[in-house]
């Protein structure tokens, strides 16, 4: 459920890669792309991608630091 602020603005909602997939979808349904469905859900997946990758860096410098 979208939260109001003190100004009575609705918070979230979606956002810029949220738009830019439902583009991208529409663009593959109607035909104006040949794209696979790999790069038309990019936008969900390559930020997941780059927060997993960073998840996993700190880890690693984390268990390194640990270990002297």
């Amino acid at each position: 459920f979208p939260s109001h602020d003190k100004t009575g603005y609705v918070n979230g909602g979606t956002g810029f890669l949220g738009l830019l997939t439902i583009l991208f979808i529409h663009h593959k349904l109607i035909g104006t792309i040949a794209w696979s469905w790999w790069w038309v859900l990019s936008p969900i997946w390559i930020p997941v991608a780059i927060g997993l990758a960073a998840l996993l860096i700190a880890v690693a410098i984390g268990v390194s630091l640990t270990k002297r």
